[in-house]
């Protein structure tokens, strides 16, 4: 499965640590979003571009409480 990601402003806690929502979708077109709590560079690579597009965030499609409410079907 190949899935594409863009990061959003919206940040929520998950087992006590801070994560960032993604939202995005699968090749196929089903809208998914992943909770990131870390995310890294190999060494090497340009990490200063990284971080500067890192920084790059859109506002969520999900918004209130409905994107507070994460179903344990969605956590590992």
């Amino acid at each position: 499965m190949r899935v594409r990601l863009e990061s959003t402003t919206k940040v929520v806690e998950v087992d006590g640590v801070p994560a960032r929502v993604w939202e995005g979708e699968t090749d196929s077109g089903i809208p998914v979003a992943a909770l990131i709590t870390r995310i890294a560079v190999e060494e090497g690579q340009p990490q200063g571009q990284f971080q500067a597009e890192l920084a790059e965030c859109r506002a969520p499609t999900v918004a209130g409480p409905a994107a507070e409410a994460w179903p344990m079907r969605m956590l590992l």
